[in-house]
């Protein structure tokens, strides 16, 4: 249980940081299965845009759930929509978790679709 309240501790710092900036949020979370995405409001009342590897379709496009490619496709998906609600710049809440794997490749993907941060 230690690496899970290590993980939240890291998250709240960085939401902490993010909230003071008054960003728009990317905010990214992980299971062994799935990858999901949402973009959320500055004050945080509302998601705007959402993307996960939940969502038909996507299995068979990537080879799976739980991999990099799915979560490159995640990040392209949740790019698309960000930008149809109007947004093009988000600040990246990684939740905690390492810039690594699936975290990372579905950061750059966001930003190879044009999402900034």
């Amino acid at each position: 249980m230690e690496k899970k309240i290590e993980r939240m501790r890291r998250a709240r710092k960085s939401r902490g940081r993010i909230r003071q900036r008054g960003a728009y949020r990317l905010s990214v979370h992980r299971t062994p299965r799935h990858v999901y995405a949402q973009v959320q409001a500055p004050d945080g009342s509302r998601t705007l845009a959402a993307a996960s590897t939940v969502e038909p379709g996507l299995r068979d496009r990537s080879g799976g759930t739980g991999n990099i490619n799915a979560a490159s496709e995640v990040g392209r998906m949740i790019a698309e929509r960000a930008k149809e609600a109007g947004i093009n710049q988000v600040a990246f809440d990684r939740s905690g978790y390492r810039y690594h794997g699936r975290i990372r490749a579905l950061a750059e993907a966001a930003r190879e679709a044009g999402l900034q941060f």
